[in-house]
């Protein structure tokens, strides 16, 4: 299959270098750096440098592609996706934008096109399992705890970035829609913080950010939702503060003479600090819970005392996951990329073709594409331990 992967920064990369072992790849990226990084580690996959926010060269660009993966940055990620869609391409996007890729659900099928979207580690797995549990059980409430961070914990934010500061304090400012008791709720992010203890790391604490997205409105019959960002102890506190003081705002500000906003200020000072050394060890931690009763026909027969109790049954879904020195890969691309691949391999051999728009629960659904997907990251030693109590 001829693949075009749109982006090639740390994730784009890495889903480039795994697809390029069984299908005929080309990157695209604005970037020469980018691109030669690429080809320095893959020079099988062909490179192509393009203004990826020029949407209306996409009909040209993309005609030879069967299949797309999207990778550009948030901001340009819906229009990047749209633009695809019109092209009658197939694909699949991790660019995490904030706008509502449902809306591009009547484009898609009217282009015939099957759009996966939001196919990264979170969204994205945990996606796929409240799709999965969802078909088997009566779900009452789902927990996402989710967090990268760097192995070496140097302050003051013990912390470091795996994508644009940008995208990473939009996550901190968004405000975060949560379900409770049946009601979508909106809390600030970096809220509700609580401590919680994870094996092979300790304690991190856990805020409220808004990760929640489309299943918000796809699992409306869920009572209670909930997605929290996991950092180490302290680093909320750092950046509330930098919130409170006005280092995040868009206005701009006059300083001698020029104007700036403080957020550009922000940014280009966190690139700095928070950038990942090529070299540097990482680790993505993630757990997910989902409680509910089991359907009749579920996973395995019901006993008496589960069909006619109260007994909520709890299914969690734990991975840890380290950067690999071997191939010099960070954990988050890995997480993140081999989710979108396996997901574009899943298309590649027919286990999922419907036409439209679909985020991963729409995908999970399916018992097939989810053993594909857990199985396809297992293959690359990205394991998720399930327990059930």
């Amino acid at each position: 299959m001829k693949i075009a992967v749109l982006g090639s920064g740390m994730v784009g990369r890495t889903m480039a270098i795994d697809l390029a072992n069984q299908h005929d790849v080309t990157s695209f990226d604005a970037s020469d750096y980018a691109l030669k990084m690429l080809q320095s580690k893959s020079s099988s996959i062909k490179t192509v440098k393009a203004d990826l926010t020029v949407y209306k060269t996409y009909s040209d660009l993309l005609k030879p592609f069967d299949l797309v993966i999207t990778a550009v940055p948030g901001f340009m990620g819906f229009e990047t996706l749209k633009a695809v869609i019109n092209a009658g391409k197939n694909v699949v996007d991790i660019s995490f934008f904030p706008e509502d890729a449902l809306e591009l659900d009547a484009l898609a099928k009217e282009k015939n096109v099957t759009a996966i979207t939001d196919c990264g580690v979170a969204p994205g797995v945990s996606n796929l399992v409240i799709g999965r549990y969802n078909e088997i059980m009566e779900i009452e409430s789902f927990e996402c705890y989710v967090g990268g961070l760097p192995k070496i914990r140097k302050k003051p934010f013990e912390y470091k970035a795996p994508f644009s500061p940008i995208d990473v304090i939009e996550e901190y400012t968004r405000p975060a829609r949560l379900k409770e008791n049946g009601q979508i709720v909106v809390k600030p992010a970096l809220s509700e913080i609580e401590l919680m203890d994870f094996d092979e790391v300790g304690t991190l604490e856990a805020f409220n950010t808004d990760g929640l997205r489309s299943i918000l409105f796809t699992m409306p019959h869920i009572s209670n939702l909930k997605e929290k960002t996991l950092r180490y102890p302290g680093h909320a506190e750092l950046i509330i503060a930098l919130q409170r003081s006005g280092f995040f705002s868009t206005e701009s500000i006059r300083f001698k003479e020029n104007e700036i906003a403080p957020l550009q200020y922000t940014s280009a000072i966190l690139l700095k600090e928070w950038k990942l050394a090529p070299d540097e060890e990482e680790f993505t931690v993630m757990k997910v819970i989902v409680k509910g009763k089991m359907k009749k026909g579920g996973e395995k027969p019901l006993s008496f005392g589960e069909r006619f109790g109260e007994r909520l049954k709890t299914i969690e879904y734990s991975m840890l996951d380290r950067f690999d020195v071997a191939a010099q890969t960070s954990s988050m691309s890995r997480t993140t990329g081999y989710t979108c691949t396996a997901a574009a391999n899943a298309f590649a051999e027919g286990l999922f073709n419907e036409k439209g728009v679909f985020p991963p629960e729409l995908v999970g659904k399916n018992e097939k594409c989810f053993d594909y997907v857990l199985n396809y990251l297992k293959k690359r030693n990205v394991n998720w331990v399930k327990k059930e109590y």
